[in-house]
C-alpha cells in the first residue's frame, strides 16, 4: 500500500526480529523505506506483564547502551545499513527505580539523529523540539477522519506529526486501520493539501540543518 502510494515510512525494527522476514526487510529498503533502531529485546517497564523479564527498572545505562549498539550492529550486519533513528520501545526513557531512575535520553542523542517518543499528547514543534526526544502520536485505533484532523490541525502550526503505528490490517488494539491509512496516504500526497510527508530521518535531517544553532543544544 505504501509502496503504490509512493509513500516512504521509517520501520523501527526489533533486531532480534529481522532474521525470519531478512528478505522482506531488504525489499523495504531497496523501495526506499527508512530502517530505524528499536532496540535488541525491548525493553519496558516491568509494570507491563510481557515485559516483567525484560524490566527497565532492571537496566542501568550501561547495559542500555549495550540494547543500542547491539541492535545497530545486527542491523548493519543484516542489512547493510547503520540507522539514524531510534524509537524508545512504549516509549519509556528512564532505566532503575527510585533514586536511582535515570534517563537515557542521553544515550540517544549521542548515537543518532532523532529518538521518537510514543503516546504523546502534540506534536511536534519544528523550531524547539529536541530531536532526541521527537513526539510520536499513535495512530492504530483511529479513522480516517481523526488522523486527517490531527493532520491539519499540525499543519494550521507549522508543526511535525509522527504518527505511531504497529501493525495494519482491521483496527484494533495496536493495529492499524488499512483503509484508513490508505485515504491517509491519498490525503497526504495530494499536492493540493501541501502537506509534506517524509521519513523521520529526512525530515529531522531538515529540522537539524535549518533552524539555529543556539536551538540545538
Amino acid at each position: 500500500m505504501l509502496d503504490r502510494h509512493h509513500v516512504k515510512a521509517t520501520f523501527f525494527v526489533v533486531s532480534t526480529n529481522i532474521s525470519p522476514r531478512l528478505e522482506g526487510w531488504k525489499k523495504a529498503l531497496a523501495e526506499g523505506h527508512e530502517i530505524g533502531n528499536h532496540s535488541e529485546t525491548h525493553p519496558c517497564t516491568g509494570n507491563y506483564a510481557f515485559s516483567r523479564q525484560n524490566a527497565l527498572e532492571s537496566y542501568t545505562l550501561q547495559t542500555m547502551a549495550a540494547q543500542l549498539d547491539g541492535a545497530g550492529a545486527e542491523i548493519e550486519r543484516l542489512l547493510g545499513v547503520k540507522p539514524r533513528t531510534f524509537a524508545y520501545p512504549c516509549g519509556q526513557k528512564f532505566v532503575g527505580r527510585g533514586e536511582e531512575v535515570k534517563s537515557y535520553v542521553p544515550l540517544v542523542a549521542a548515537r543518532f539523529l532523532a529518538g521518537r517518543g510514543y503516546l504523546d499528547e502534540s506534536a511536534n514543534d519544528p523550531a524547539f523540539c529536541d530531536l532526541a526526544q521527537v513526539m510520536g502520536t499513535p495512530f492504530d485505533d483511529l479513522d480516517f477522519n481523526q488522523m486527517k484532523s490531527l493532520v491539519d490541525e499540525a499543519a494550521s502550526q507549522g508543526r511535525w506529526v509522527v504518527f505511531v503505528g504497529h501493525e495494519i490490517g482491521q483496527r484494533g488494539h495496536q493495529v492499524t486501520d488499512a483503509a484508513a491509512l490508505g485515504e491517509l496516504c491519498d490525503y497526504l500526497t495530494n499536492p493540493l493539501n501541501g502537506i509534506w510527508l517524509g521519513t523521520v530521518q529526512e525530515v529531522a535531517e531538515y529540522v537539524r540543518q535549518h533552524r539555529s544553532p543556539s536551538t540545538l543544544q
